[in-house]
């Protein structure tokens, strides 16, 4: 588990083939490695991934080639900047969000305008994610905490205070890029949850009939 509190930028040093699967290195820069093992986890760009090598100045990881198709580390290239954040811990200050560092889905950035000294974000999320996304509710997108301020179907805007645009890679932001998507977690389990044992039938799902049905909303 992660806060979405991003504590270094670190930087893609190399991409190795492995029979279908990829050994990502990663360059950590300035963030502290002495308390991390091999096995522990670590977040790039929201994945969670494990480190199998700690070769002094970063660490290395294999990622699964369906990893690589659902996120955006799959398009990464040697030299780009990822955020990294290690896993949290019992005394870890919750700064964020909790947040698991399992991609939901790929969004892309659509805008972007100044805001007074922040800079607004819009971004779209695959429209099958779009029902999580409330707001002043939470979101992390490239492995960072943000509020969402407002939404308009799978469209929704986020403002990024300067320190955060300096301290993460939406600095690098451009329309069109390519992101990183993992909704709240509680809005998920709380969808589970409203299914009842409806949620153990195939392809279950909530829809506006089912709500209706249960008292959740009333019938037209």
């Amino acid at each position: 588990m992660f806060t979405g509190i991003i504590q270094a930028v670190g930087e893609i040093a190399a991409l190795e083939s492995r029979g279908g699967d990829t050994r990502l290195r990663v360059r950590t820069g300035k963030l502290d490695l002495s308390d991390v093992g091999l096995g522990d986890s670590i977040a790039v760009n929201g994945v969670c991934l494990t480190a199998v090598d700690l070769p002094g100045d970063g660490f290395a990881a294999d990622v699964s080639g369906e990893t690589l198709s659902l996120t955006s580390l799959g398009h990464l290239a040697t030299g780009d900047p990822v955020n990294l954040e290690k896993a949290l811990t019992p005394t870890t200050r919750l700064g964020g969000h909790l947040v698991s560092g399992h991609v939901d889905g790929l969004g892309e950035v659509l805008s972007m305008r100044d805001d007074g000294r922040s800079v607004r974000y819009d971004m779209r999320a695959p429209d099958a994610l779009a029902r999580y996304i409330a707001p002043k509710g939470s979101i992390c997108v490239d492995g960072v905490s943000l509020t969402v301020n407002q939404v308009n179907g799978a469209v929704f805007s986020v403002n990024i205070v300067p320190h955060t645009r300096q301290e993460t890679t939406i600095g690098f932001y451009r329309p069109g890029r390519r992101v990183n998507i993992e909704v709240d977690l509680i809005a998920r389990y709380l969808e589970r949850l409203l299914l009842g044992e409806a949620a153990a039938q195939p392809d279950a799902g909530l829809t506006e009939a089912f709500l209706a049905e249960h008292g959740f909303v009333g019938k037209k």
